[in-house]
């Protein structure tokens, strides 16, 4: 039985190790750098210069082999360096969906010239990409994704558009799901591929590049290549992050096809079980409880409803984190856990939803003269803008329990 519960934790000897240098690191970079801890980190807080300080410290590409530019190490040691990173809530949106969903996929099913060409840049915090996959009229349905790619000589021309896509205006490519094929009744998933898109941005071993003025470091948007058009989705507070991305007959060429043509529901599936499984789905909110615990621990007491209320988030967060921990495992091993990593994702984004709510309500208990009201009051105020969303992106719990039930041989 310990054992077993051993493997539900993430705290080996070189893995407890691990953890340690990346906390020094960020104890490290926030004193020097000035950072603020922020709630839904890896959506909201676009850091360049950050990623590229985390890609020279060697805590980005941790599953890129070494000769592509990684650290050659595990899904494991990507856990604890995501969780530490989560839980401290450091500004790692820039890198984040190329070292988490692109890499893997270029590993998996990418040529060996895209390899060559972008694995080095991911692992070293330089290379920031985009995922295309919902639509307007589709959502959390891709098999109902309507943009297509036609071929032509040397290549492909893309037509379509993709919604909510994050860092768009700021990546230097995006990964496109489009049909070649037309759609079969019968196998709604049948004739999907995948493509890489490049934008504006300079993009390595790329003759493009963006005018002078968009420097290294900047939150200028670069202008798109033609035939793209990337439309900004403002969120009430004015932050951007979402994008309407509009593809009027882009070309892209063969080089640029990632996998093989056809098997892009295969792939995307494949990449959704990094996507949904992560401590990303059950950490957005921690710099946000952890300040709140602080806050309460600096209280002379707490009536037992308080307590009761701390307790259960608790023990609540435990235990999905261990689910999460042991879909890592699962990948480590090889495996493909889609059903693990959709109900990972299902559980622990509705955990982050209710701890948003829960600590608007133990809010109350803080005291007027407490030092860390004004900055919880801060978190607090993030945490219930960006609650909604915690359900939607990477597919909506709704879709997600149908994926679950279908796993489990239900209709």
């Amino acid at each position: 039985m310990a054992g077993d519960f051993a493997a539900l934790c993430a705290n080996e000897p070189e893995l407890a190790a691990l953890r340690a240098s990346v906390r020094s690191f960020l104890d490290a970079d926030r004193a020097e750098f000035g950072w603020t801890p922020g709630v839904d980190a890896w959506l909201s807080c676009w850091d360049e210069r950050f990623s590229a300080r985390l890609g020279a410290a060697g805590f980005l590409g941790m599953t890129i082999p070494r000769e592509y530019g990684g650290q050659g190490r595990g899904h494991l040691h990507r856990y604890v360096v995501t969780e530490e990173l989560l839980a401290a809530g450091a500004p790692v949106a820039a890198h984040w969906i190329a070292d988490r969903q692109v890499a893997p996929g270029l590993l998996a099913y990418g040529s060996e010239e895209q390899r060559r060409r972008l694995l080095p840049e991911i692992a070293a915090g330089r290379y920031f990409s985009a995922i295309g996959m919902s639509e307007p009229q589709a959502g959390s349905d891709l098999a109902a994704s309507a943009a297509k790619a036609v071929r032509a000589d040397g290549g492909w021309v893309l037509s379509g558009t993709k919604v909510w896509t994050s860092g768009a205006h700021l990546a230097h490519q995006i990964v496109v799901l489009a049909r070649t094929s037309p759609m079969d009744p019968q196998r709604r998933h049948a004739g999907f591929s995948q493509f890489i898109v490049p934008t504006g941005r300079s993009i390595p071993g790329s003759l493009r590049s963006c005018p002078p003025e968009i420097t290294p470091g900047s939150l200028r948007s670069c202008p798109p290549g033609p035939g793209i058009t990337i439309s900004p989705i403002v969120l009430m507070s004015g932050e951007h992050h979402f994008n309407e991305v509009t593809f009027d007959e882009v070309f892209v060429e063969d080089a640029n096809v990632l996998g093989e043509i056809g098997a892009g529901w295969h792939q995307v599936t494949a990449e959704l079980s990094f996507e949904r499984s992560g401590p990303e789905r059950i950490l957005t909110t921690a710099p946000l409880l952890t300040a709140l615990l602080r806050a309460l621990a600096a209280q002379d007491e707490l009536d037992d409803h308080a307590a009761a209320a701390v307790g259960d988030l608790l023990a609540r967060l435990i235990s999905l984190r261990q689910l999460s921990v042991s879909v890592a495992r699962a990948l480590a091993g090889g495996q493909s856990p889609v059903n693990q990593a959709a109900l990972v994702k299902d559980l622990g984004t509705r955990f982050e939803q209710e701890s948003v709510e829960l600590a608007a309500d133990l809010f109350a208990y803080v005291a007027a003269d407490n030092p860390g009201r004004d900055r919880l009051a801060a978190l607090l105020d993030a945490g219930r803008l960006h609650s909604p969303l915690f359900t939607l992106r990477g597919g909506t719990n709704e879709v997600l329990r149908g994926v679950v039930a279908r796993g489990m041989g239900l209709r």
